[in-house]
């Protein structure tokens, strides 16, 4: 053994073999996570979020970028329902 181990290794070791089940929620957990800070960036006053946006339909700002971040990541979601 030269000591090194590789990266599953390492996980299984550090995680007791839960990595996979960790990896898989934390993967299930990013679409709804972007989803809520949308919402919560649409919701919020101008003044509160750092560039205020230049209309509801503006593609510069926050929620537009959230809206997209969740859009991709609904792979695993996706993959649930084949």
């Amino acid at each position: 053994m030269t000591g090194f181990e590789t990266r599953e290794d390492w996980v299984r070791g550090r995680l007791s073999g839960r990595g996979p089940i960790v990896a898989r929620f934390l993967s299930l957990a990013a679409a709804p996570t972007f989803a809520v800070m949308a919402l919560v960036a649409a919701m919020a006053p101008a003044d509160m979020i750092c560039g205020a946006m230049q209309g509801p339909l503006s593609l510069q700002g926050m929620v537009p970028m959230y809206v997209l971040m969740s859009a991709f990541h609904l792979s695993p979601w996706l993959r649930l329902f084949r």
